[in-house]
């Protein structure tokens, strides 16, 4: 009888390890971008150990009405990251691998996209 319900005890708390949710990690490095300020003054934004996964909207860019868009991303981070020209990850899409070189001024972007590959 004990062992039935030693059993059924352990069956019941690997269960609830199983449907325990996973919470967000951080990709470890620098995610940084280049963007115009309103001024018009070039400035230089660096991301640490951004969240991951998940799509990160670039605030100084977000709205494709009122500012042009980054440009210049360098994924220095441990893990994969599509970069987007629109806003909350659509758009047009490119990947850059993990500590890769720094893209070029050409690549345009409005959001990043952490997968939580490495």
């Amino acid at each position: 009888m004990r062992l039935r319900h030693t059993a059924a005890a352990a069956f019941g708390a690997l269960a609830l390890i199983v449907t325990l949710p996973t919470s967000a990690s951080a990709a470890t490095g620098d995610f940084s971008y280049s963007y115009i300020s309103l001024s018009g003054a070039p400035q230089r934004v660096t991301l640490h150990d951004p969240v991951s996964p998940g799509c990160i909207p670039l605030a100084e860019v977000a709205d494709p009405g009122s500012s042009e868009p980054a440009f210049a991303p360098h994924n220095d981070t441990d893990e994969w990251v599509m970069v987007f020209t629109e806003p909350d990850c659509t758009g047009d899409s490119w990947t850059l691998r993990p500590h890769g070189q720094p893209a070029s001024d050409r690549l345009k972007l409005r959001s990043v996209f952490m997968t939580g590959r490495h």
